[in-house]
């Protein structure tokens, strides 16, 4: 894979996270993350959690973008979305976006990262 397209990659698997983090759980421009943080967590400190969550979004995507450890950081992706994603699927689906079908998107979110990270330099054939 070349390295303009390694980057975009890069800069899309950092947005996914910087994004998340910084809006829905820092700003909290939907109350759905702190909903499902309550349920998972209590929602005594579901306020401060989310936050605190958001923060660590935030930092996974500057440390994306920075580019150490590569394989790591996407191990350590992978189980992070596999691991939030069925919490959620068994304790909070009722306020996920899409229901029980968000662990849809995150499986190919993960299949994504692995791909992009463990097999890069693969390259598509036609069949002829």
């Amino acid at each position: 894979m070349n390295s303009k397209l390694n980057t975009l990659i890069n800069i899309f698997i950092a947005s996914v996270w910087f994004l998340s983090g910084l809006l829905y759980k820092v700003l909290l421009i939907s109350p759905r993350h702190q909903l499902i943080v309550g349920k998972i967590l209590g929602s005594e400190y579901a306020e401060i959690f989310t936050f605190l969550i958001g923060i660590s979004e935030v930092l996974l995507a500057l440390w994306i973008l920075w580019g150490r450890l590569p394989r790591w950081t996407a191990i350590f992706q992978m189980l992070i979305i596999a691991v939030m994603n069925l919490l959620e699927f068994f304790l909070a689906s009722e306020f996920l976006l899409w229901g029980r079908w968000n662990i849809l998107f995150a499986f190919f979110f993960i299949l994504f990262i692995y791909r992009f990270q463990f097999y890069p330099n693969t390259k598509n054939h036609s069949v002829r």
